[in-house]
C-alpha cells in the first residue's frame, strides 16, 4: 500500500512540476506525464486543505465572556473556485 504524502511535500513536488512544464524545454509525452502528476498532487492537496478547513475551529468569547467554538468561515472572495 502506498503511504499518502504530506501536504507539504505534495505541493512541493507540484511546485516543481509547474516549475518544470513553465521552461517548456522537455518533450511532450513528458509533459503530459508531469501535467498528469500535477492534477493528482493538486486533487491530494486540496482535498486535505478541505479536511483540514472542517477541523478548525476558532475559539471566540461570547458578550458574557464564556468561551465558545464556532466553525471556521473562509472570508467572502477567498475561496478557490
Amino acid at each position: 500500500m502506498k503511504k499518502e504524502k504530506a501536504f507539504e511535500e505534495a505541493l512541493r513536488e507540484l511546485e516543481e512540476i509547474v516549475n518544470r512544464l513553465e521552461q517548456g524545454e522537455i518533450p511532450l509525452e513528458e509533459a503530459l506525464q508531469l501535467f498528469e502528476q500535477g492534477v493528482k498532487l493538486s486533487r491530494s492537496c486540496h482535498t486535505k486543505l478541505d479536511e483540514a478547513q472542517k477541523r478548525v475551529e476558532i475559539v471566540l468569547k461570547d458578550e458574557g465572556g464564556k468561551m465558545t467554538a464556532q466553525p471556521f468561515k473562509m472570508e467572502e472572495g477567498k475561496e478557490d473556485g
